[in-house]
C-alpha cells in the first residue's frame, strides 16, 4: 500500500482533526478499552531522553499500560519508574537492566525503543521476531545494512512497526506536500533542506574515566567497539560519534528529508555528493562534521542538505525547514507550518501569496495513536519502517560520501551502493562479538 492511498483509508485520515488521532469511539466504549484486561501492554527501551518523551505520550491514552522499563542506567531506570508512577498512580511491574527481558515478557504487546541508534536493529528485529509490535526511535538504524534488514523483519513478521518521524502525523506537512505535487507553484527545480541547530555546540575534549556507579556500560556499547568509557560519548552525545550515529545528518535529516521526498513523489537518489568537515571546532571531542552539504541529484531538479552545528540563522533565518522553489513561488515548510512566497516577475506576481497556515503542534501525540490504531487494524502506520528506512539510508548515502570524498552511486532498482568497494563497506554494519547481525 502506498503512502497516500494509505492516507485516504487510515483511521487518522477518518478521524478528521479532531483531538485524537484514533477511530471516534463512545465513552462507553473508551471506558471498555482502558479497563485492565483490555489494555495494550507496553514496554519501554532506552528511558532518559526521547524514549520517555515517547512513552509520556502514550501513557496519554487510556489504552496503554506501562508495564515495563529498562535502562542499562539505574538512576534514570528508577526516576522513569517514579515518573510514570507520579502519572499513572503505580509503578511499572517489571523493571530491567537487559533489554532481552522486555523481548521475553509475553505480557508485553509493543515495545518502545529510545536507544542510542547503534542498537535499533538488534533490539527492533528481537521484538518482531516474537511477535510484538514496535515503535522505534529515528534514524531507523547506524547503517544502510541495518535498514534493509530491519524492513525485512517487519514484512516477514507482518508486524506494525512505527518510526519515530512525527511529521508524518502532523496534518501541515502533509497538506503542503500536496500543494507542491499538485502543481501549484509550477516545475519545482530546487529544494533546499537545512538545520542549524545552536542547541549542539562544540564538544570540549574530556579524558577517559570510570563509567558511574549503576550504569552497565558493557549493554550500552553492545554490539559496538569495545573503548574505555568517555562522558562524551554516553547519553546525548551518543549521536556525534560514528560508532553509535550518524551525526546531525541523521539525527535532523531524516525528519526533513522525508518530506522532501514526499513532496516531490522520488525514490532515492542515483547520485549523492557530500561535502563538509570539523569547520566550526577542528579540535574538539566530535567525529561527526559539524558542518555538511550534500547534493542528490535526480533527472530535473536536485534536492540540498545544509547542516552546521552552532550556530542558527538558516535559510529565510530559520534554524530548519525546507523550502521549495518552483517556477512560481517558493514554499516554504517547517515545524511550525506553511506558507508560500510568489516569484515576482516586472513587478507583478506569478501566482497569489499563501499566508503562513500554523500546523496544529500534535505531531507526536498524533504519532502515537496512529501506532496504536494501526496495532488494531493491521494497516500500515504513517512513518512505517519502508519510509524510515528510505530516508535512513538517504541520511547514509551523503555521511558516506563525505566520509571518502567522493560521489557514491546509489542502483535505485537493485537498493545498493555500487562501484565503489571503500562506500559499499562503510554501509556494513560490524558487531562486536559476542553480538552479530540478527538473520531473517
Amino acid at each position: 500500500m502506498n503512502r497516500r492511498n494509505f492516507l485516504q483509508k487510515s483511521a487518522i485520515t477518518a478521524a478528521g482533526l479532531g483531538i485524537s488521532p484514533l477511530v471516534s469511539r463512545s465513552f462507553a466504549s473508551m471506558q471498555a478499552a482502558s479497563a485492565p484486561a483490555n489494555k495494550i501492554k507496553v514496554g519501554l527501551i532506552g528511558c532518559r531522553s526521547q524514549g520517555y518523551s515517547n512513552l509520556n505520550v502514550f501513557l496519554d491514552y487510556p489504552e496503554v499500560e506501562c508495564v515495563a522499563l529498562c535502562d542499562v542506567d539505574d538512576y534514570w531506570l528508577n526516576k522513569r519508574a517514579e515518573d510514570v508512577e507520579k502519572k499513572c498512580g503505580r509503578k511499572p511491574a517489571a523493571l530491567y537492566k537487559d533489554w532481552r527481558r522486555v523481548i521475553d515478557n509475553k505480557d508485553i504487546d509493543a515495545v518502545v525503543i529510545g536507544t542510542p541508534d547503534h542498537w535499533h536493529c538488534l533490539q527492533m528485529i528481537a521484538a518482531v521476531q516474537v511477535g510484538k509490535d514496535v515503535y522505534v526511535e529515528k534514524p531507523l538504524s547506524n547503517t544502510i545494512q541495518e535498514c534493509d534488514l530491519m524492513l525485512q523483519a517487519a514484512r516477514r513478521y507482518n508486524r506494525v512497526v512505527q518510526v519515530g518521524q512525527w511529521q508524518r502525523s502532523d496534518p501541515h506537512w502533509d497538506e503542503a506536500a500536496a500543494f507542491i505535487r499538485d502543481g501549484k507553484i509550477g516545475r519545482v527545480r530546487t529544494v533546499k533542506v537545512w538545520a542549524w541547530q545552536d542547541g549542539k555546540p562544540t564538544i570540549p575534549i574530556k579524558p577517559d574515566s570510570s563509567a558511574p556507579a549503576g550504569v552497565d556500560y558493557d549493554m550500552w556499547l553492545g554490539p559496538a567497539p569495545a573503548r574505555a568509557f568517555n562522558e562524551n560519548r554516553f547519553h546525548y552525545n551518543f549521536r556525534f560519534f560514528w560508532d553509535y550515529a550518524g551525526g546531525l545528518m541523521s539525527d535532523w535529516g531524516v525528519h526533513l528529508l522525508d518530506y522532501a521526498l514526499e513532496a516531490m513523489n522520488a525514490n532515492l537518489p542515483a547520485k549523492t555528493y557530500g561535502a563538509g568537515g570539523k569547520f566550526a571546532y577542528p579540535s574538539d571531542a566530535m567525529e561527526t562534521p559539524d558542518t555538511l552539504m550534500a547534493t542528490y541529484r535526480y533527472k530535473d531538479f536536485n534536492i540540498i542538505w545544509d547542516h552546521a552545528c552552532g550556530i542558527n540563522h538558516g535559510i529565510f533565518d530559520k534554524k530548519e525547514g525546507l523550502a521549495f522553489y518552483g517556477e512560481n513561488g517558493t514554499l516554504l515548510l517547517t515545524r511550525a507550518g506553511w506558507e508560500v512566497i510568489p516569484v515576482m516577475a516586472n513587478n507583478s506576481p506569478r501566482m497569489e501569496a499563501v499566508p503562513f497556515r500554523k500546523g496544529e503542534g500534535k505531531g507526536l501525540y498524533r504519532h502515537v495513536g496512529n501506532f496504536l490504531s494501526c496495532m488494531n487494524s493491521r494497516k500500515l502506520p504513517a512513518a512505517d519502517i519502508a519510509i524510515g528506512s528510505k530516508v535512513a539510508i538517504m541520511s547514509h548515502l551523503a555521511n558516506i560520501s563525505c566520509r571518502i570524498g567522493r560521489e557514491v552511486t546509489w542502483d535505485v532498482e537493485a537498493g545498493k551502493l555500487i562501484a565503489d568497494l571503500e562506500a559499499i563497506n562503510m554501509a556494513q554494519a560490524v558487531y562486536r562479538s559476542p553480538w552479530t547481525l540478527p538473520k531473517i
